[in-house]
């Protein structure tokens, strides 16, 4: 215990208390990296991409048919999450504190926090590319952050995560704040008070977990030359979205 007492950071978060914090719509941030102290944050205005109205423009689905990255989910949960805390050009700190990665890494152990991964090869080598991370409880997917290290990546991934998310029998994802980004993709804001009663209407679990659904479309349809790739399966899905 004595290293304990050295540790520059809290413990983490317990899952059980950010899982009870999602379910009525709070969620934390830190003010820097290595910010020990986080505060818990209730958006008035909520952002979520309706699953059904996800819009995938033409070059996206284009994109994603020609499996250009290779997509993954859970693969690499804590190189996501370390990327999405990276300094950015428009954002030398981030709300990702040490203390915020360890707590989501934990509650990625319990199996509520997922990540979907884009992969290409560079010099003969897979790399990660891209990606996003979130939480996920009942038929809710609450999405926390995205990166991309390659152009489209992060765009491919969300396309990605609302097929899957639509195929697991999802009801709602949440983006928590509105951006340009996200409304051009079709994203919808809306009250909290509003927010939380999707979050009641998508109580129990979903039919099946984001990898089990992943796994089916990374065969591709051995029967149907037209949808023989994971990605030409997802654009077809993507194409009765938007």
């Amino acid at each position: 215990a004595a290293n304990l007492m050295h540790s520059p950071f809290p413990p983490p978060i317990p899952a059980e208390m950010l899982l009870l914090a999602y379910r009525s719509g709070i969620f934390p941030m830190a003010d820097r990296r290595d910010d020990p102290e986080v505060f818990w944050v209730e958006p008035k205005e909520r952002a979520i991409i309706p699953l059904d109205r996800f819009r995938a423009s033409k070059s996206l689905r284009k994109l994603i048919s020609k499996d250009v990255f290779r997509v993954s989910v859970d693969e690499a949960f804590d190189e996501v999450i370390k990327a999405c805390a990276q300094p950015r050009e428009d954002h030398p700190e981030s709300w990702i504190s040490e203390r915020i990665i360890a707590s989501y890494r934990q509650l990625h152990r319990a199996g509520h926090a997922h990540s979907v991964e884009c992969w290409a090869m560079e010099d003969g080598t897979e790399k990660l590319v891209g990606g996003l991370y979130g939480v996920s409880f009942d038929q809710v997917f609450c999405g926390e952050s995205m990166f991309s290290h390659s152009s489209n990546a992060s765009k491919v991934a969300l396309g990605w995560l609302v097929s899957l998310m639509n195929a697991a029998g999802y009801r709602l994802l949440d983006c928590q704040f509105m951006t340009d980004h996200l409304a051009s993709m079709g994203a919808a804001e809306m009250p909290q008070k509003e927010y939380l009663k999707l979050v009641e209407n998508a109580r129990g679990e979903a039919d099946l977990t984001l990898s089990a659904v992943h796994q089916r479309f990374a065969l591709g349809d051995p029967h149907n030359p037209d949808y023989s790739s994971p990605g030409k399966l997802i654009a077809q899905s993507l194409t009765h979205t938007s």
